[in-house]
């Protein structure tokens, strides 16, 4: 697999309508953003259509030079479309890339019946119809659901898709080396953290015996318990580092031993990292992921947070701490999963995509 190519003449530009707030995390936005990056490094022009409640992330967004577009209120909305259709209409033969399960079954439609292409990036198959020429879930279990699609879509399927941000491909050869006792720790329940679970892991590492443990913990950008988090962190009996807008996660992944980490879609770079993982399911999107990392032996499964004890999650913990062997195993599988080229695949599926005929619209079942 060699790097970017170049974009063929008619895919040159791609607009991302993509949003990040509180309630719904900034894992959309981010990967979305990886794809502008892999785009605008192919020799194309992408632009973000967002309602995003970040400063830190719209400010990122401008800061790798790609060009945004802000939404003051999203679909269903009707200015959300009215304005995605209108600076569709201004450029030559673009996509749109799609991805937010509030984008539904009539947005994707109305787009393709104006006559762009659309790529739809979706974990959970949770649409009746799905509208696109491209369709993407590049999660471990994206083989066990059935899309029902246009008989002209695309599927691009698995892991061997994921959309990766430039940061970490530098790290694709790197080798990680495994102590035979872990002692650095890296903490991240994801850009939202609604429910504060991270408070919770926090508070587990209260019971630990582990004079040596070195604790990272990333606060993502939409979250909003900062307060408490500064707080639990001042009166912890082992050495803990708070850390918020962090730019370089891929640095933070080289430096740690373990993580504990949220579900998501953090658990693709944490692969390419090679860095042994504890996975906590904070939404339903996330169990599928959480379940397929554990059968294929790249993390542990703790189940959902809401079931989840300080006590289970300090003895799960420990018990990777010292066990050199399964982290080095773990290690090694999740750099077999991802290999960081998987925004060049799905590039190139974009730059051989022909442009769309408009038509009738059937409908068949897929499955991957």
């Amino acid at each position: 697999m060699t790097d970017l190519g170049t974009l063929a003449a008619d895919s040159k530009v791609c607009f991302i309508r993509a949003d990040a707030d509180a309630s719904m995390g900034t894992g959309h936005l981010m990967r979305c953003l990886a794809l502008a990056q892999a785009w605008q490094a192919s020799g194309g022009r992408a632009t973000f259509l967002s309602h995003c409640e970040s400063d830190f992330l719209n400010q990122l967004i401008e800061r790798v030079g790609i060009d945004l577009i802000p939404l003051e209120k999203p679909h269903p909305d009707t200015c959300d479309l009215i304005t995605t259709l209108s600076q569709l209409e201004k450029s030559n033969s673009p996509w749109l890339v799609i991805d937010g399960y509030h984008l539904d079954t009539s947005y994707q439609q109305a787009v393709r019946t104006a006559g762009f292409r659309l790529m739809v990036i979706d974990d959970i198959a949770h649409w009746p119809q799905y509208h696109a020429n491209v369709l993407l879930n590049q999660n471990i279990n994206a083989q066990d659901l059935t899309y029902r699609c246009d008989p002209d879509t695309q599927l691009l399927l698995g892991p061997q898709f994921v959309l990766l941000r430039p940061e970490f491909l530098s790290w694709r050869s790197w080798r990680r080396e495994v102590p035979n006792t872990a002692h650095k720790v890296l903490v991240s329940m994801g850009g939202a953290d609604p429910n504060n679970m991270t408070l919770k892991v926090i508070k587990a590492f209260q019971v630990l015996d582990i004079p040596s443990l070195e604790v990272r913990v990333v606060a993502g950008p939409a979250n909003r318990n900062i307060f408490s988090l500064h707080q639990a962190v001042q009166t912890a009996i082992c050495n803990i580092q708070l850390l918020t807008e962090v730019s370089d996660m891929a640095g933070l992944m080289s430096w740690a031993d373990v993580a504990v980490s949220a579900a998501g879609s953090t658990c693709w770079e944490l692969a390419l990292m090679g860095l042994p993982a504890l996975l906590i399911i904070l939404a339903e999107n996330q169990a599928g992921i959480a379940h397929g990392l554990e059968e294929a032996g790249v993390a542990v499964n703790l189940g959902w947070c809401s079931q989840l004890s300080d006590s289970a999650l300090a003895e799960s913990l420990t018990s990777l701490i010292f066990d050199s062997a399964k982290r080095h195993n773990m290690s090694q599988k999740g750099r077999q999963l991802v290999d960081g080229y998987g925004q060049c695949r799905v590039l190139s599926a974009l730059s051989h995509h022909a442009v769309p005929s408009l038509g009738p619209v059937d409908l068949q079942e897929q499955r991957g």
